[in-house]
C-alpha cells in the first residue's frame, strides 16, 4: 500500500515562527511516495527517528529533488516521514485522510522531526499532512493549524537556486544570535511582520500580503547580516530588487542560504525578470498548491 505526502512552500514566517509568530505556508503538488509493502534498510533519520526498530516503508522523494539529488528546499524529508507514518497507517487499516489519524501522523512527524533536526516549529509537516494553505502558529509547544484560502488575485511561483542549504546550521548561527540578544530589534520586526502577512493574507487582499512578503524578505536580509547567516544570498538581493520594481515581492521559501525563493505578486514574473533569473542560474519550477495532504496514492490528484 502507497501513500503520498507534498511537499511546502513557506512564503513567510521562517524563523519567527520558532518564536510564535505565525506562517504562511502552502503545500505542492511534488510528493514523497512511501510503499508499506517494501521496506528500507536505510531509512532517512526522521524516519527513523518515527519508526525506531520497526521496519519503516520504502520511500521515493525524487519529486522533492533535482536531477542531481539534490534537496529543492520542498520539505522533502518531513514528506518523507508524513508519507511513511500514512503507509503504516494503511497497512494498518486506517485511512490518513481521517481528522483523528492525520492528528496522530502531525503528533508523530513533528515529533521525529524535531528530534532528527534538533528542532524546528513543524510548519512543513503540518502542510504535507493537511495539504492546502495554511496559517501555522506554536503556542507552548501546541501548534495551530488553520487551513485558510489564497487571496484572490495571489500568483505564486518558485524559482531554485540550484544550491541547496543546510537549514539545522542556518538555524544554529539564528540561535545563537537569539541567546545573545534575546531583545535584538531585528527579531522583533521580524515577529511582527510575519503576523501583518498572516493577517493580510487572511483578511486584506493579495497587494498587502505581497507588500508584506516584500518588507518581510528585506527582514530576513537583516536578520542574517545580525546572525552572520548567509540567508539571502546576493543573487536573491538583486533578484528582490527587480521583483519590487514590479510591484512584487521575492524571497527565500524558508530559512533560505539557496535552496528555493518563491515569487509573489498579482501578476506572473515578466519576461525581463525571467531572463535575469536565468542569468543568476535561477531555475523556474513547475509546482501548483496540492490540497490532499497525506492520502493513499490512488487519491492522488
Amino acid at each position: 500500500m502507497k501513500a503520498i505526502a507534498p511537499g511546502k512552500l513557506l512564503l513567510t514566517g521562517a524563523y519567527a515562527v520558532l518564536e510564535g509568530a505565525p506562517a504562511i505556508v502552502v503545500a505542492i503538488d511534488r510528493h514523497a511516495v512511501a510503499d508499506a509493502s517494501r521496506t528500507t534498510a536505510s531509512p532517512s533519520p526522521e524516519v527513523l527517528a518515527a519508526f525506531g526498530r520497526e521496519p519503516a516503508p520504502q520511500v521515493d522523494v525524487t519529486a522533492l529533488h533535482d536531477g542531481a539529488g539534490r534537496k529543492l528546499g520542498l520539505g522533502s524529508s518531513a514528506a518523507a516521514v508524513v508519507a511513511s507514518l500514512g503507509a503504516r497507517a494503511l497497512a494498518a487499516g486506517e485511512d490518513p485522510v481521517d481528522p483523528l489519524v492525520r492528528g496522530r501522523i502531525f503528533r508523530a512527524a513533528r515529533a521525529a522531526h524535531a528530534r532528527a533536526q534538533a528542532g524546528g516549529s513543524g510548519v512543513d509537516v503540518a502542510a504535507s499532512v493537511h495539504g492546502g494553505a495554511l496559517r501555522y502558529a506554536v503556542d507552548g509547544g501546541d501548534a495551530g493549524i488553520r487551513a485558510i484560502e489564497l487571496p484572490a488575485s495571489l500568483v505564486v511561483a518558485a524559482y531554485w537556486s540550484g544550491t541547496s542549504a543546510r537549514t539545522s546550521d542556518l538555524r544554529a548561527r539564528v540561535d545563537a544570535l537569539r541567546a545573545r540578544h534575546p531583545d535584538a530589534p531585528v527579531l522583533a520586526d521580524l515577529r511582527s511582520l510575519a503576523g501583518r502577512a498572516a493577517e493580510a493574507f487572511e483578511s486584506a487582499g493579495a497587494r498587502a500580503f505581497v507588500e508584506a512578503a516584500r518588507d518581510y524578505g528585506r527582514a530576513l536580509d537583516a536578520l542574517g547580516h545580525a546572525a552572520d547567516a548567509p540567508i539571502v544570498p546576493p543573487a536573491f538581493r538583486e533578484l528582490s530588487l527587480a521583483a519590487e520594481a514590479e510591484a512584487s515581492a521575492f524571497l527565500p521559501s524558508g530559512a533560505g542560504g539557496g535552496d528555493v525563493a518563491v515569487w509573489l505578486g498579482t501578476a506572473p514574473p515578466s519576461a525581463a525578470f525571467a531572463a535575469l533569473a536565468e542569468t543568476r542560474s535561477m531555475r523556474p519550477l513547475a509546482l501548483a498548491i496540492d490540497r490532499g495532504g497525506v492520502r493513499p496514492q490512488s487519491l492522488a490528484m
